[in-house]
Formats: C-alpha cells, sequence, structure tokens
C-alpha cells in the first residue's frame, strides 16, 4: 500500500488513518488516503538470430516480432508499468534494464526497428538463463521467437525455461511463416540456412521431400508445444500473414 494523499474525514473513515499532524494544525480531522501499488515490470525477450528475416506472406518474421513487442510494451506504459527487453541470438546482443515512460518505450522500439546483431545463431536457452539471473522480483516475461533451438526429440532450451517459469510469469509468442510448415511443389530450388548458412538442393517436386518436410515441422512443434505445456507456460502461434491482435486476445481471455 502507498501513499496517496490527506483528505477530510467523513462519517464511516477507519480512526486508525487519521492524521493527528494535519488534524492539530487544521482543527479539523484529515485521515490518510492508500492506494494498492500495482506497478509491475513486463520483459520482452526478442529473438534476433538470422531466421528473424524470413517471411514469404505479408511481413518478415523480424516486423512480426517487432509490431508485438510495441503493442504489449505501450499497454505496460499505459498501465505505468516498467518495461525491459532482451535481444538474443546464440549470445545476449542487448539488455535494456527495467523502466518506465514513454520515451524509454521508444527507445526500445527504436532497436528493435535498428538493431543489427553480431550473430546469425540461437540460444534460446542462455537468453533465459540470463533472464533468470538479471531480474530477481519476480515479472511478466514475453518471449518472443520462433522457438526453433530444438535438436531430435530435445528442446536445448528446457532446462532454463523450467527455472525461468518457476520464478516469473513466462509466456511463449510463437512466430512462424507458412513455407516453414509447407514446401510448394515449385521443381528443384536451392535452400539456405538463415542461421548456419548451409545450403541444399531441394528437389520440391517429389511429394515424398514434401511429405518429410511437412513431419519434420510437426514433430519439431511437438517437442516445443510439449515443453511449454509441461512448464506450464502459456503460449499462442502467430503466422507472418495472421492478425496478431487476435491471437493475442485470444491468449489473454485464455489466461
Amino acid at each position: 500500500m502507498a501513499f496517496s494523499e490527506v483528505r477530510e474525514y467523513r462519517l464511516g473513515d477507519d480512526i486508525r488513518d487519521i492524521d493527528w499532524n494535519v488534524t492539530a494544525r487544521t482543527s479539523n480531522p484529515h485521515i490518510k488516503v492508500f492506494e494498492e501499488e500495482r506497478e509491475l515490470t513486463l520483459m520482452l525477450l526478442v529473438d534476433v538470430s538470422g531466421s528473424r528475416m524470413f517471411g514469404t506472406r505479408e511481413r518478415l518474421k523480424k516486423s512480426l516480432a517487432t509490431e508485438m513487442a510495441a503493442v504489449l510494451a505501450f499497454s505496460a506504459a499505459q498501465n505505468n508499468d516498467k518495461i525491459g527487453c532482451i535481444f538474443f541470438s546464440d549470445k545476449i546482443e542487448k539488455y535494456v534494464p527495467p523502466k518506465k515512460g514513454k520515451q524509454h518505450v521508444l527507445r526500445i522500439i527504436s532497436d528493435l526497428v535498428d538493431f543489427k546483431p553480431e550473430s546469425t545463431g540461437t540460444d534460446l536457452g542462455l537468453a533465459l538463463k540470463f533472464f533468470s539471473n538479471v531480474i530477481k522480483k519476480r515479472c511478466t516475461a514475453f518471449v518472443i521467437s520462433d522457438f526453433m533451438d530444438v535438436t531430435a526429440d530435445k528442446a536445448n532450451f528446457e532446462d532454463a525455461l523450467k527455472i525461468a517459469a518457476s520464478k516469473h510469469d513466462v509466456v511463449g509468442l510463437r512466430l512462424y511463416d507458412e513455407r516453414e510448415a509447407e514446401l510448394p511443389n515449385v521443381g528443384i530450388i536451392e535452400l539456405k540456412d538463415a542461421e548456419s548458412g548451409e545450403k541444399q538442393w531441394v528437389d520440391t517436386a517429389s511429394r515424398r521431400v514434401r511429405e518429410d518436410y511437412h513431419r519434420n515441422w510437426q514433430h519439431r512443434s511437438a517437442v516445443i508445444d510439449n515443453v511449454l505445456t509441461k512448464n506450464r507456460v502459456d503460449s499462442v502461434n502467430v503466422a507472418t500473414d495472421q492478425d496478431y491482435v487476435i491471437a493475442l486476445m485470444r491468449l489473454f481471455k485464455m489466461r
């Protein structure tokens, strides 16, 4: 409870809240008014790895992440909450400590638009460990990423997520593009991994290749969903051609 103001005593007020100094000075009974302090901290963990520059529909994953982060940051600022941000690839690219104010939010959004990461890889576990170490007080954290830090049947960030989710309210916003789930039939094409730089020729005319590609996507998605659910992390999947406002509203209704 935080002190708000002093006002004249009204019938029914608790006499324990009387401010005797002001009462003696004015010769009229006055009481102290307190308000519940509702200041929260919102942290944005934003994936700036090479895969964010992919997008075949209306926008890149980078643009989608920027818009969603901006909406969340302005909403928090309107509620007078503190907002902080962690930019990560396979290293911590930048840390912006939580602060209040519109100018602070504008600075974060400017960084989201213009920031050029030093690395292209992804290490979500490292970002979650860093977050758990620097933010001690419980807060709400939105992880904005494609979460593609998965090998075989294991999510590499599972242990770090377990620790972070036990201390904080962690929410996952998983971004993806339709072409990451389904390959079109366009003949033989060269594909390049945006994070490792590895290139490979792929025959998209082959039905088996397209089915294997889709099956691999489904498997990785299932691994990610399982880890998030197991650690009680609320999440929503948002496509690059999807209305993210509707997705966010669905998420908040669920919560």
